[in-house]
C-alpha cells in the first residue's frame, strides 16, 4: 500500500512531464520512420513533407504507407495516437469536473462557503460535510493537493481568487448560511469580509454570518470592535477568530494550573516561549484566576523563559495593565537551545520540592517544542510536574509521547495540546461572539421567567437553546445585533475587553436628578421589538398565541405593565456582564463621538 501511494504521488507530481516526454519521443520516432521509408522507396519527400506526415499521426491520417515499415514508425503509429487520446481524456476530465461543480452550484442552498483550502480550510470542509451541511470551497491554487480529496468528499470546489466579487456572487453567497475565510493572509480575509458585506445587502432572507481568521493576535484585538458595530446591516454578521486566543483559552481550561488545590493556594506557572501563544496563555490564566476567586485575590506567580523575556513581559503588561495586580513575574532571558537550559530546573526546586504547579511550552517550532518538553521532563522527572506542549495538530511528533494512552511511565506528565484540532472545529467557529451573546440572552430570559413563575408547558420560547426553534434562535441573534444601537442611544460604545472589572459597570437609573439610562435603553429595545413583531404579522392580543400571532406585550411603552417594563430593564442591567463574558466592555463615548452619532 505504501509503494502504491508513493507511485500515485509520483504520478501526480510528474505526470505532465512524462506525457510530454512520451509525446516528443513518439513524434521523433515517427519522423525517423517516415524518413527511412522515404529512403527505401526513393521518394523525393523533403524535411517538411516528413514532418507533415509525422504530425498527421495525431489524427490517424498518415500512418498507412507502402512497406517496408521500420520499427520506429511502427511504434510511432500506435504511441502518438495513444498519447493524444490520453491527453484529451485528461483535459476533458478536468473541464468536465469544473463544469460539473458549476452545475452543482445551481442546486446548492443553505451552504457554507469556505475561502482557502489550507489545513484549516480542509479540516473545516470535512467537518461540515460529515454533519450534512453543503460546502462550496474557493481555492486560488489549481494544484492544491486537497482539491480532489474535497471533491471526493462531496464539496463543490471552484478555483479562483476569493477577493473577486463576481466569483463570490457566483457561489451564491446570498443563499449561503455562512462564509468562512481562512486564506493565509489577514488582509485578504478582511477584503473578503468587506466584499461579503456589500453582497449581503441584496439578501432577501436571513443573515449571512461571515467568519474570518485573523492570524496576528494584536490586529485581531484591534479589529474586534468591528464585530458588534451598530452600522452593520441585519443581513450581515461579522465574526473574527484567532487560533492563538481560542487555543490559549482551551489550553488553560483543559489544563488548569490550580487543579484541585485549595482556593487560597497561589498557582505557580512556568511559560516557555512568549510569542503569540505564550502571551495569550498568561492573560487567560490571570483572567480565569480572577473569575475563580471573587474574594481577596493573591497574584499568580508567573515565570517566563524567552530570549527577550523581560522586554516581552513589559510589553504584555502595557497591553494588559490588570496583569500588574493579578500576577508576579519572574523573567528569565535565556536561549532555549543553549546548554544552560538543561540546568534551569534548579531555579524551581527547593530541595526535592518543586516550586511549580504546571509548565506551558508555547513554541512555534514543533521539533523544538518536543525537545524542550523532554529536557524539562528529564529535569523534573522525580516531581512529575505537568508539562503541556503546544503542537500544531495531533499526529507526527505527538504520537511519540503516547499521549492519551493512560499508561504511567516516565513521559506520562507530558501533555500535547494540538492547536488546529482543538480550535478549528465547525462547532467552535459557529459559536462566535453573536452566538455566545444570543445564548446568554436566552438564558437571561429563562432565568427571568423562572423568577416570575411563568408556565412553560405550551411556550416554545421556554425551551433550552438546543431545542429552541430556529426562528426564536434568530430572534435572540437579532437582539444581540441591536445591543450596540441601544448603547449608542445612551452615549456608550462597545470596545474589546481591557478592563477586567468592566462587568461591574452600572448604568444611571434616574436617582437624584440624574438621567435614566436604563429606562431609555429598555424603551428603545421594546419599541424595536414591537416593530419587528408587527413586520412579521404579529398583533396585540390578550394572550400569547404563536398560531394566531398575538402577544399581550405589543403595546406602547407607557401602556406596558410595570412587570414587563422591569423585564426589559433587567436585560439592560445585565449587559456589562453579558458583554464581558464575550470579551467586550462598555465604555462612555466622548462628546465628539456622541455628537457624530446624533
Amino acid at each position: 500500500m505504501r509503494r502504491g501511494r508513493a507511485l500515485q504521488n509520483f504520478w501526480a507530481d510528474y505526470s505532465w512531464f512524462i506525457i510530454l516526454f512520451l509525446a516528443l519521443s513518439s513524434l521523433i520516432l515517427g519522423y525517423i520512420g517516415f524518413w527511412k521509408n522515404g529512403l527505401v522507396l526513393r521518394s523525393d519527400r523533403t524535411f517538411l513533407d516528413n514532418l507533415y506526415l509525422t504530425l498527421g499521426l495525431i489524427s490517424l491520417n498518415t500512418g498507412a504507407v507502402p512497406p517496408p515499415v521500420s520499427w520506429q514508425l511502427q511504434v510511432a503509429r500506435f504511441a502518438v495516437p495513444a498519447v493524444t487520446a490520453y491527453t484529451a481524456f485528461l483535459a476533458f476530465t478536468t473541464i468536465f469536473i469544473q463544469q460539473t461543480d458549476r452545475v452543482r452550484l445551481w442546486f446548492v442552498r443553505d451552504h457554507v462557503v469556505i475561502c482557502g483550502l489550507g489545513r484549516k480550510g480542509y479540516r473545516l470542509t470535512n467537518q461540515f460535510l460529515k454533519s450534512g451541511v453543503p460546502v462550496v470551497v474557493i481555492e486560488v491554487d489549481e494544484q492544491n493537493e486537497w482539491i480532489e480529496n474535497s471533491r471526493s468528499a462531496g464539496a463543490v470546489v471552484i478555483t479562483g481568487d476569493a477577493g473577486d466579487p463576481e466569483l463570490l456572487a457566483k457561489v451564491k453567497l446570498n443563499q449561503a448560511q455562512s462564509l468562512i475565510s481562512v486564506v493565509g493572509n489577514d488582509g485578504k480575509n478582511a477584503e473578503v469580509a468587506v466584499l461579503a458585506e456589500a453582497i449581503s445587502r441584496s439578501r432577501k432572507a436571513g443573515s449571512l454570518t461571515c467568519i474570518i481568521h485573523i492570524f496576528d493576535p494584536q490586529l485581531w484585538g484591534l479589529l474586534r470592535e468591528k464585530e458588534l458595530q451598530s452600522h452593520h446591516s441585519s443581513q450581515f454578521r461579522l465574526e473574527l477568530f484567532n487560533i492563538f486566543d481560542r487555543g490559549a483559552h482551551l489550553m488553560v481550561q483543559n489544563n488548569p494550573p490550580w487543579g484541585e488545590a485549595p482556593a487560597d493556594q497561589v498557582p505557580r506557572i512556568l511559560v516557555v516561549g512568549l510569542g503569540k501563544m505564550g502571551g495569550r496563555v498568561i492573560v487567560e490564566a490571570a483572567r480565569s484566576w480572577q473569575y475563580l476567586n471573587q474574594g481577596p485575590l493573591h497574584p499568580i506567580e508567573f515565570s517566563v523563559i524567552d530570549r527577550e523575556a523581560e522586554n516581552k513581559v513589559s510589553t504584555l503588561k502595557m497591553q494588559h495593565p490588570r496583569l500588574e495586580k493579578l500576577g508576579v513575574f519572574k523573567s528569565i532571558d535565556l536561549d532555549i537551545t543553549s546548554g544552560d537550559f538543561d540546568r534551569v530546573g534548579e531555579r524551581f526546586l527547593d530541595g526535592s520540592t518543586p516550586k511549580l504547579d504546571i509548565i506551558y511550552i508555547c513554541l512555534d517550532d514543533e521539533t523544538l517544542s518536543l525537545q524542550t518538553g523532554l529536557r524539562l521532563n528529564h529535569q523534573f522527572r522525580k516531581q512529575q510536574i505537568p508539562i503541556v506542549l503546544r503542537m500544531v495538530e495531533s499526529g507526527g511528533l505527538a504520537l511519540l509521547l503516547g499521549n492519551g494512552t493512560g499508561e504511567k511511565d516516565s513521559f506520562s506528565n507530558l501533555r500535547v495540546f494540538d492547536l488546529l484540532d482543538q480550535t478549528c472545529t465547525a462547532e467552535l467557529l459557529q459559536g462566535g461572539t453573536h452566538e455566545v451573546l444570543a445564548r446568554s440572552l436566552h438564558k437571561i430570559y429563562l432565568d427571568g421567567a423562572m423568577r416570575r413563575s411563568v408556565d412553560s408547558k405550551q411556550d416554545e420560547s421556554m425551551n433550552d437553546w438546543d431545542e429552541l426553534p430556529e426562528e426564536l434562535k434568530e430572534s435572540n441573534r437579532q437582539l444581540a445585533d441591536r445591543i450596540p444601537i441601544m448603547l449608542a442611544g445612551a452615549g456608550y460604545r462597545i470596545a474589546p475587553l481591557t478592563d477586567w472589572d468592566a462587568e461591574k459597570l452600572l448604568f444611571l437609573e434616574g436617582k437624584n436628578g440624574e438621567e435614566n439610562q436604563v429606562s431609555l435603553m429598555a424603551r428603545m429595545e421594546h419599541e424595536s421589538w414591537c416593530q419587528r413583531k408587527k413586520d412579521q404579522g404579529w398583533r396585540y392580543g390578550v394572550e400569547k398565541d404563536p398560531d394566531k400571532k398575538t402577544n399581550p406585550s405589543l403595546l406602547a411603552w407607557e401602556g406596558l405593565p410595570k412587570e414587563e417594563q422591569e423585564k426589559n430593564k433587567e436585560f439592560i442591567r445585565s449587559l456589562p456582564l453579558l458583554l464581558a463574558q464575550a470579551g467586550f466592555q462598555i465604555e462612555r463615548m466622548s462628546a465628539g463621538l456622541e455628537k457624530n452619532k446624533s
